[in-house]
C-alpha cells in the first residue's frame, strides 16, 4: 500500500518493523547493542552477586549528587581570555542528556561581568517609571505571592555561532549548540506586579535591569510583560542558583536569553525602548544591504540531532536510534523530519514533549546503518508553520559578520568507520 512516503528513506533510516525485528531477535549486533543469550556457567556467573551487594552502601548525603561514574560537564569558554574573566558562556552537554529537562547543574550560563554574591535579605526589586504607585519588593515579599510553574526553554542569541566559522569546528554537539536548556520555572507573573503598581496611559515598553556588575539592561514591549513573562524564583523545584539569577530573575519565554535578565533589581515602565548598550552595540543582526535588525526577540524554530553527533563513533552496523531536541520561540513543535542522505529524502520522527509551547521537544527515529557513508540532518516545523532553514539559505540572508539567531539546519557526516563529524551541507 502506498503511504505517500519516499521508500528510499526507509532504506536509509529503516522502517519501524526493522527495529521491532531487532528487538525480537535477541541477537547481539556489533558493539553489543542487544542482549546475548547465556547458558551454563556464563548464566551462573551473570547471576552471581556483585561486589557492591556484599556490604552496606553509603548513607544518603544532605544534598544529592550523581554517580561518580557519570562525568558529563558543561563546556566552558573564555571568549575574552583573561581580559574579562567574569564574562563568557558555559555550554550544556546536550549530547549527553536525555528527555527534555535540563538538570540545574548542567543548565547553560552566559554572564557579562561575573556572578554576584547577593544577600537575599538585602536585595530589592523596584517597579517604577510610568506607574501610579512605585513599589519596592523584598525577596521575602515576592515569595508570599501566588506563583505559577511553567516549563520553558532558554536559549542564548549567540547559540550555534561557532558553526558560522569558515570551516566546521570538530567539537561535540554541546560545545557547538549547547547554549540551550529547558527547565521548569516557578515564580510570580510579571503582570501581577505591574497591575499592582498601576501602569499609566501611554506606557508601551519596559526596561529590565540586573544587579550584576555589568548592570545588564534590556527593553521589552509591555505586551510581553503582561503576557507570559515570569519573575522567577525557583528552577526545577529548588531556589534559583547564583549563576541563574539568584535570588530573582526575569524569564521571558521564547525570546533570546539576554532578555531574561538575571539578578533582577528593577523594572521601569517607559514610553519607548531605552537603547541600552546591551541592545545597540550587541544583539542586532547585520543585513547584506548595510542595515541591521534590532529587537528581534523571538528565537527561531530549530532542531539538533544529539545522538549520534559530532566526535562520536557508532559502535557497529545495525540498528541505531537517531535522537535530538527541537524548540521554537513561536510556540509548539509540530513536526521534526530526519534525513540520512543530506536532505534528499526525509522521514518524520516521533515526538515527545511537543504539547508544551516554547519548550524543548525530543524527537527519535530508528536507523538501520549498514556501513555506508551518510549525512544526518533534522528539520523542525512549529505550530505556526515556520520551518527550520537550510544553512546556505540562512547565511545568505545576513551580512558576513552575523553572530546571532543561527537556527539553520545542522549536519553530521557519518564515515564508513562509524566516525561522526560536523559538516556544512
Amino acid at each position: 500500500m502506498d503511504d505517500g512516503r519516499d521508500s528510499s528513506i526507509d532504506e536509509q533510516i529503516g522502517p519501524v518493523s526493522a527495529r521491532r525485528a531487532f528487538l525480537r531477535s535477541g541477537t547481539a549486533l556489533a558493539g553489543g547493542l542487544a542482549g546475548a543469550s547465556l547458558t551454563g556457567s556464563a548464566l551462573a556467573q551473570s547471576d552471581a552477586a556483585a561486589p557492591w551487594q556484599l556490604k552496606p552502601g553509603a548513607p544518603a548525603a544532605p544534598y544529592g549528587t550523581r554517580s561518580r561514574f557519570e562525568q558529563a560537564v558543561r563546556y566552558p569558554v573564555k571568549p575574552f581570555g583573561d581580559i574579562a574573566p567574569g564574562s563568557g558562556p558555559a555550554f550544556t552537554p546536550i549530547e549527553a542528556l536525555e528527555g527534555t529537562i535540563t538538570p540545574n547543574d548542567l543548565h547553560f550560563v552566559r554572564i557579562h561581568n561575573g556572578v554576584p554574591d547577593i544577600d537575599p535579605k538585602q536585595h530589592r526589586l523596584l517597579i517604577h517609571g510610568m506607574v501610579d504607585r512605585p513599589l519596592v519588593f523584598t525577596v521575602d515579599a515576592l515569595l508570599r505571592y501566588p506563583m505559577t510553574s511553567r516549563t520553558y526553554f532558554l536559549e542564548c542569541a549567540g547559540n550555534s555561532n561557532r558553526n558560522l566559522a569558515a570551516q566546521p569546528p570538530q567539537l561535540p554537539a554541546g560545545a557547538l549548540h549547547g547554549l540551550i536548556s529547558c527547565t521548569e520555572w516557578t515564580g510570580v507573573p510579571l503582570r501581577m506586579l505591574l497591575e499592582e503598581a498601576g501602569v499609566k496611559s501611554g506606557a508601551s515598553w519596559l526596561l529590565a535591569e540586573g544587579a550584576d556588575a555589568a548592570s545588564l539592561s534590556r527593553s521589552l514591549p509591555i505586551e510581553k510583560g503582561f503576557d507570559d513573562t515570569l519573575v522567577a524564583l525557583y528552577q526545577n523545584g529548588e531556589r534559583l542558583r547564583p549563576e541563574q539569577g539568584y535570588p530573582v530573575r526575569l524569564l521571558v519565554p521564547g525570546w533570546l536569553g539576554n532578555t531574561s535578565v538575571k539578578w533582577l533589581r528593577r523594572v521601569k515602565v517607559v514610553d519607548g525602548p531605552t537603547q541600552t548598550k546591551d541592545e545597540t552595540s550587541k544583539y542586532t543582526e547585520p543585513l547584506p544591504d548595510g542595515k541591521a535588525l534590532q529587537f528581534t526577540f523571538e528565537m527561531g524554530v530549530k532542531s539538533v540531532i544529539t545522538r549520534p553527533s559530532s566526535t562520536m563513533k557508532l559502535a557497529g552496523q545495525g540498528f541505531h536510534e537517531i535522537s535530538g531536541i527541537a524548540w521554537s520561540g513561536a510556540g509548539r513543535i509540530a513536526r521534526v523530519e530526519v534525513s540520512a542522505d543530506g536532505g534528499k529524502t526525509w522521514r518524520d520522527a516521533v515526538l515527545t514533549g511537543q504539547d508544551r509551547p516554547r519548550a524543548v521537544a525530543r524527537f527519535r527515529t530508528g536507523w538501520d546503518w549498514r556501513g555506508q557513508e551518510a549525512v544526518l540532518q533534522s528539520r523542525a516545523t512549529d505550530e505556526k508553520g515556520k520551518v527550520q532553514p537550510a544553512r546556505q539559505a540562512w547565511v545568505a540572508a545576513y551580512a558576513p559578520d552575523i553572530r546571532f539567531h543561527n537556527n539553520s539546519m545542522v549536519s553530521w557526516a557519518v564515515g564508513a568507520d562509524g566516525s561522526v563529524k560536523n559538516v556544512y551541507a
